[in-house]
């Protein structure tokens, strides 16, 4: 049948709540290229189908005149949506998506009334569209602040950790691994310092981090400002060893590297300004923006499971709380107090736990009101670690990927004003181009594969993926594109603190101060997080094996002997100002919290034990 127009008409029940729900929101994505109307209205006008089958399933007519019903008609219709060809596509190509995509609409359409309820509870009255301008625009500035802190902090701390002069200096680094592997270095060991390895080059790219930074918080073209960010952060992380090879420093690459295909590449209007009504703009690539939750998920969940999976006794008999919070690497004064919670609030909280990292995480692909309470949950849970430990910008990072969950029409509700007038009310976008959209999809099925193969790796353990995908992963690992995640996987359940010092007659010691680990026993622990003392970090690491197991320690005695002052610089204070001591040696103390008896009396925040020696007493040879 022939109507005259040149465009499909979708027929569907117009007594129906969740017909007109589900239509009304169509509708906004199809525009003027698909019409709608009621099977009451339109019957009339195709008599050659029943009217039982109106009442049925949705119907779709062609122009042409032939029609579709049911999950066929929706996915066709939804195919003159931009972005949503792909579900017709499954339909017709994947093999069981066409069957099972019919069952489903038919229970659906059986129980309308029940769905149109859930309906109402997870979405309200009326659903547009998402966008997410205003949430782009948020989260690429949180990450410009997470690269600030990452950049600014590691700057001054350069020359005394992987310095020309530092306990791991890059120089030495980069030439035994040029004769070890040859041209594969590149690829193994990519970094901007094979270019040019001295302390000044280094400090170059920490500074010139730090001033793009600063650009990406302004909005400056931010799509070339992410790409240099990611290199030169790589590059630092990668010549950075053991002290850049944390799981935020991972994180952070990860995240960052995304954001580089999120960030708008061609900004007609300054950033700093405000919007007009309208303007020119390219959407965030939903792709793009799922890979961030992805990342956020995988990141969660593998905290969670990574803590049963290591049969670890303390996560699995709910007491791992009452160890954490004086054992972790850096507390705050907070974790003083919460570390003297009652043992049933103690194993509450690590259910809670459980609960958050493994549940809460699927709350990320639900609908809109239950992401909306996900998002909630997770912040709340990292502004919880963060006021009890010190974990640099980690908890801020994370926080920025849970803004991802949120959409510009709930940003404009709760934003400021003059924020939310940052974007447009009307928003012609610009289409892509075709090489655009599939390096896109490129990305995102390299991306997604690799992710599903470190999760599996995670879950049920390298050895039973398949090799082929190991050693794919393994290609990108160097570039941190794609990693693998699970903090506290087991629970340390004393705190060995390591004690140097320094003699010049073999008999009497003096101890170096550090900046933030604890040492004296009445020093308050430190709020430092943004900010994190690398090298106090791997202060505590050392702690739980021996010297022998982290060769940077002897690198650090023998700077010490020297009196390198780019590694002193690091300390608190040097006992030796004059002239650096003839022999070093370290002490392993066993620290425990004081109680409120004893802190009272005696102002301790901190009581120890002597457990023996770390380091033996060494001297330099002549």
């Amino acid at each position: 049948m022939q109507d005259g127009h040149s465009t499909p008409l979708l027929i569907y029940d117009g007594d129906c709540g969740f017909c007109r729900f589900c239509v009304d929101y169509a509708g906004k994505l199809t525009g003027d290229r698909v019409r709608y109307a009621a099977y009451q209205d339109a019957a009339p006008g195709v008599p050659h189908i029943p009217l039982d089958d109106f009442r049925s399933a949705v119907q779709l007519i062609m122009p042409e005149g032939s029609h579709s019903s049911g999950a066929e008609a929706v996915f066709r219709t939804l195919s003159y949506a931009a972005g949503y060809a792909w579900p017709f596509w499954l339909y017709q190509h994947a093999p069981g998506f066409a069957p099972a995509s019919e069952y489903t609409y038919r229970l659906v359409a059986q129980h309308r009334p029940f769905f149109d309820k859930l309906r109402a509870l997870f979405w309200g009255r009326r659903l547009d569209p998402p966008t997410h301008f205003l949430t782009r625009w948020l989260f690429l500035r949180l990450l410009g602040i997470v690269y600030l802190c990452a950049f600014a902090s590691l700057w001054p701390q350069i020359p005394g950790l992987i310095g020309a002069h530092g306990i791991l200096p890059v120089p030495q680094l980069l030439f035994a691994v040029s004769h070890a592997i040859g041209p594969e270095r590149y690829r193994l060991f990519p970094t901007l310092a094979w270019l040019h390895a001295s302390t000044g080059f280094l400090d170059f790219l920490a500074g010139a981090g730090t001033l793009l930074s600063i650009l990406l918080i302004a909005g400056v073209a931010s799509g070339p400002v992410l790409l240099l960010l990611w290199a030169f952060y790589l590059s630092l992380a990668t010549a950075g060893q053991d002290f850049l090879a944390f799981q935020w420093d991972i994180l952070l690459l990860e995240a960052g590297f995304l954001a580089i295909f999120l960030a708008p590449w061609r900004s007609i209007i300054p950033a700093w300004k405000l919007r007009p009504a309208s303007a020119l703009a390219a959407s965030p690539p939903k792709a793009i923006v799922w890979l961030l939750r992805w990342l956020l998920f995988r990141l969660t969940f593998s905290s969670g499971c990574v803590k049963l999976l290591s049969h670890d006794p303390t996560w699995r008999n709910l007491t791992a709380l009452e160890y954490h919070y004086q054992t972790q690497p850096l507390p705050t004064p907070v974790a003083w107090y919460a570390f003297h919670l009652p043992a049933w609030f103690q194993k509450c909280s690590v259910a809670g736990v459980f609960i958050i990292e493994i549940l809460v995480p699927f709350l990320i692909f639900a609908p809109r009101k239950l992401r909306f309470a996900g998002c909630a949950i997770l912040v709340v849970f990292q502004l919880a670690i963060a006021i009890t430990g010190n974990y640099a910008f980690f908890n801020l990072l994370t926080i920025a990927l849970c803004l991802l969950l949120l959409d510009d029409q709930f940003l404009r509700r709760v934003l400021p004003g003059t924020i939310a007038r940052r974007l447009p009310s009307s928003l012609i976008p610009l289409r892509r181009s075709r090489v655009k959209r599939f390096g896109i999809v490129v990305l995102t099925a390299v991306v997604l594969s690799a992710s599903i193969e470190t999760l599996a790796a995670t879950l049920f353990g390298s050895q039973n993926t398949p090799g082929w995908a190991n050693e794919a992963v393994g290609w990108l690992e160097p570039f941190h594109i794609v990693s693998t995640y699970g903090l506290f996987a087991v629970m340390t359940t004393r705190r060995a603190e390591i004690v140097i010092q320094g003699s010049n007659d073999g008999t009497e010691w003096r101890d170096y101060e550090f900046k933030y680990k604890p040492e004296d026993l009445d020093k308050e622990p430190r709020w430092v997080a943004p900010y994190q003392p690398r090298l106090d970090w791997q202060m505590w690491f050392a702690a739980l094996g021996s010297y022998q197991e982290n060769p940077w320690f002897e690198d650090l005695m023998a700077r010490l002997l020297e009196g390198s002052k780019p590694v002193l610089a690091l300390l608190g204070r040097n006992p030796f100002p004059d002239a650096p001591p003839r022999y070093v040696r370290a002490l392993v103390y066993d620290y425990t919290f004081t109680r409120f008896a004893q802190r009272r009396s005696t102002g301790d925040w901190w009581q120890r034990q002597l457990l023996g020696i770390y380091f033996p007493p060494a001297a330099l040879r002549r």
